[in-house]
């Protein structure tokens, strides 16, 4: 196909608002050259349409593990992979998450900086990417190499990926499910810590965000400035508790929240995480609600879903995330553009990605029936177009 074609359908959504009527976007060597509204098409343009499909942006998977295999102990085996290995898995997620319609992804925690050789790779989805993420001596995710204790360490830590030239910095403020031996519901840094890594990051032009799921965590994270809370569980022994006050600070805050929302299929957790899901009353359910109170509450949502470590967390399951936010009580638009226009300025791309406007990357999709309405249509594999280059149809 030519570097220069249209982009036709009767329904589209342009990352931030329904654009009525449908649209017409001209492409040209990678980038949106124009938005009209639907009709015709220029003499010479060659005409990309599926009938009964919506255009949108390609949408971005805030959350993701291309390190994990999305099979059960996908983040254990890590350590042991060869260089070749390890390329293979981020490959093969990569490609999965195409299928998905996901155009860029952000990568939270890598074994090594693996991830940073990918990016830019042709063909392939965008990677933002953090480097492994930084923990605590045998903390949550240890064996991705970022374990620090104390001062120098962390210090030296953020300074290292800042010569690597990560493009965000990810710390595991509390423990983690898939981690045995971790805490969920407690920090595994200090608050001066926390703080200590958000100001040598922020000197560097750098965001942080902070994988939170225990209440004691969240409101440090909060204390520390972060710009990014992952999970946001506000977990306590004997269930959930998010109040008003908690809320109205996080959405002062301006913080960005991506709750990882969702699982696929019906596996049995192991025995550990189900007593904990019984102990807590955090059912998918209850999940959901838990985050459309954020949305109501004015904090800003992205989405992701935690995508390649295990079974229920595949690469390509973020259409799934995006419907279960629909699910529990959140406007279909505003659902997508927690994949979209908003994951793109968390990630820092809110210039050239997310949108579909003059001038922005053509990362595009055809999605089978309306997603507009019902978010679940995106879980059908759409129709993608990478930079400007049709690539699934």
């Amino acid at each position: 196909m030519s570097s220069r074609f249209a982009v036709r359908a009767r329904r589209a959504f342009d990352g931030g608002r329904v654009l009525r009527g449908g649209a017409l976007v001209l492409v040209e060597d990678g980038r949106i050259g124009s938005v009209r509204a639907f009709g015709p098409v220029p003499d010479g343009w060659e005409l990309v349409e599926v009938l009964g499909a919506t255009l949108l942006p390609g949408l971005i998977d805030a959350h993701v593990h291309l390190c994990g295999d999305s099979a059960v102990g996908a983040l254990d085996r890590i350590a042991s992979y060869t260089e070749a290995e390890l390329d293979a898995v981020i490959e093969k997620g990569l490609r999965a998450q195409l299928a998905a319609g996901v155009t860029t992804v952000r990568d939270l925690g890598d074994r090594r900086f693996a991830t940073l050789r990918w990016r830019g790779t042709p063909g392939l989805p965008s990677i933002v990417s953090a480097g492994p993420p930084i923990t605590t001596p045998r903390g949550h995710c240890w064996n991705m190499g970022g374990e620090v204790s104390g001062e120098r360490q962390l210090r030296a830590a953020v300074a290292e990926r800042v010569e690597r030239g990560v493009d965000v910095v990810k710390v595991m403020a509390s423990g983690g499910v898939v981690t045995e031996g971790t805490d969920i519901m407690a920090c595994q840094f200090t608050l001066e810590e926390l703080r200590l890594i958000v100001t040598q990051a922020h000197a560097a032009g750098l965001r942080v965000t902070a994988h939170a799921h225990g209440l004691p965590t969240v409101e440090q994270a909060i204390e520390a400035g972060v710009d990014g809370i992952e999970h946001c569980s506000c977990l306590v022994p004997d269930g959930v508790r998010m109040t008003d006050e908690l809320l109205g600070r996080l959405a002062a805050s301006g913080i960005v929240v991506c709750p990882t929302l969702g699982v696929v299929g019906d596996l049995e957790p192991p025995q550990r995480i189900r007593e904990l899901l019984e102990r807590t009353g955090l059912t998918e359910e209850n999940r959901r609600r838990q985050v459309a109170r954020m949305h109501q509450a004015g904090v800003r949502l992205i989405s992701g879903g935690d995508s390649g470590i295990a079974d229920p967390k595949p690469h390509g399951m973020l259409p799934h995330a995006i419907a279960e936010l629909a699910r529990g009580g959140v406007a279909a638009a505003d659902a997508l553009a927690t994949a979209t226009s908003l994951a793109a300025e968390a990630c820092g791309l809110g210039d050239r990605k997310g949108r579909i406007r003059e001038g922005y990357d053509a990362d595009l999709l055809l999605a089978t029936g309306d997603p507009l309405t019902d978010p679940a249509a995106l879980e059908t594999p759409p129709t993608v177009i990478l930079a400007g280059t049709l690539l699934l149809r």
